[in-house]
């Protein structure tokens, strides 16, 4: 019977930390792609509009939502700055933990090699001894 991988257990935390790792990788790339999204629609609502204010008072209305579009746009792209860092560290993150897991998973296979081939080994010698005793069994019924 093959023995266990020894370092099963390692390699199954191993894979638990790759696993969460890829979760917060996917959760970092959402909350980019949503913060990305936020920022072009603002940037689109921003260029879409077109007004000729006919009053002061609405000129400097328009001039105080813009301002205040502008400063909500500067801060989703600072925020998109920081999701765009966290998103690069939770990539490194599960890049680290792969190469941690790959590892572990190339000595498992190895491992499984190993007692494969010894169990084929003792398999062959098995129906070596099996055939020579048929043999032998053999020559011995023709010399009476």
């Amino acid at each position: 019977m093959p023995r266990q991988f020894p370092l099963a257990g390692l390699l199954r935390l191993r894979q638990l930390r790759e696993d969460e790792a890829a979760g917060s990788l996917a959760a970092a790339n959402e909350r980019l792609r949503a913060s990305r999204a936020r920022t072009d629609g603002i940037s689109d609502a921003l260029d879409g509009t077109d007004l000729d204010p006919a009053e002061s008072a609405s000129l400097y209305a328009v001039a105080a939502a813009r301002a205040s579009a502008r400063s909500t746009l500067a801060d989703l792209h600072a925020l998109e700055a920081q999701l765009q860092a966290d998103q690069e560290r939770a990539q490194d993150h599960y890049r680290a933990a792969r190469a941690a897991t790959v590892g572990l998973e190339k000595l498992e296979t190895r491992h499984r090699d190993t007692e494969a081939t010894a169990l084929l080994g003792a398999e062959q010698r098995v129906l070596d001894e099996i055939a020579a005793a048929g043999r032998r069994q053999h020559t011995g019924k023709d010399r009476t």
